[in-house]
């Protein structure tokens, strides 16, 4: 005789809905994109270039109004297309190998190896990191939960999506502007320094400004204010600090630093 108890078939219900979203996220969306990534004949590049310059304008929240189209059409947040993500690791390795030009590394294999540490580690791991903590703070603590609507969890791609969205607006800064700016940045006067902290300031708040847009764009999720004002507070702290220690006589300069560690 089977015996169905009334109390458990909440939680079973609950249990088999979030089966369904990590087995629809494991093995449905990622190898899709994978497969994707390997047949450029199937990437939008039109579409990318469009986001592209959303970003750059004073409604950057509209790049996100096509990922909530994409969850009405094939139920998912993330982009199926990796061609935005294509599109920027290309822009990272020129940018990198145009650094290694700048600071004329001895060797063929020095500039390879600084495109490849761009990449690998600048980019692709960093972001790998950023997205898998702020999808898991962000399905731990920040979704709300309404009766009478699905369940639903942050997408680790989707996570990876914002990710490079905002890390896009702070390669603009960091990488481009900088390049040209680097044989006044890289000077050890006072105005110098504080020119080039500030650029990293502005860079570390567009990102997170991007990244905010990102996951409030989400209808499920609550809170999203942290991914803005926690970054914002802390950066500018650190911006004024790292002035009164210029001004005291200990000349900090991210430029240098970060400089210093890839082509010292």
């Amino acid at each position: 005789r089977i015996c169905y108890h009334n109390k458990m078939l909440p939680f079973d219900a609950r249990e088999i809905k979030q089966q369904n979203v990590r087995s629809r996220l494991l093995d449905g969306n990622f190898p899709d994109y994978m497969r994707r990534l390997c047949d450029f004949r199937q990437m939008d590049f039109e579409a990318t270039f469009d986001q592209v310059l959303t970003l750059l304008t004073t409604e950057p929240h509209k790049v996100y109004t096509s990922f909530y189209y994409r969850k009405q059409t094939k139920n998912q947040w993330a982009r199926d297309d990796p061609a935005f993500v294509v599109v920027q690791a290309g822009f990272v390795a020129v940018s990198a190998l145009a650094y290694a030009i700048a600071f004329r590394h001895p060797s063929f294999w020095g500039y390879l190896w600084s495109v490849i540490y761009c990449l690998v580690v600048d980019w692709l791991f960093i972001g790998i990191a950023v997205a898998s903590t702020c999808s898991h703070l962000a399905n731990k603590y920040m979704r709300q939960y309404h009766s009478h609507s699905v369940e639903q969890e942050v997408e680790w791609l989707y996570s990876f999506d914002v990710h490079a969205n905002a890390f896009f607006c702070s390669f603009l800064l960091t990488y481009v502007l900088q390049y040209f700016l680097l044989p006044f940045l890289m000077g050890r006067a006072i105005i110098s320094c504080i020119l080039s902290n500030t650029l990293y300031a502005l860079a570390t708040i567009w990102y997170a400004y991007i990244s905010h847009l990102g996951y409030r764009a989400l209808p499920f999720l609550g809170n999203t204010q942290v991914f803005l004002w926690y970054p914002v507070v802390t950066i500018s702290f650190l911006w004024l600090f790292s002035v009164v220690l210029i001004l005291l006589g200990l000349r900090i300069n991210v430029t240098r630093i970060v400089m210093a560690f890839h082509f010292g």
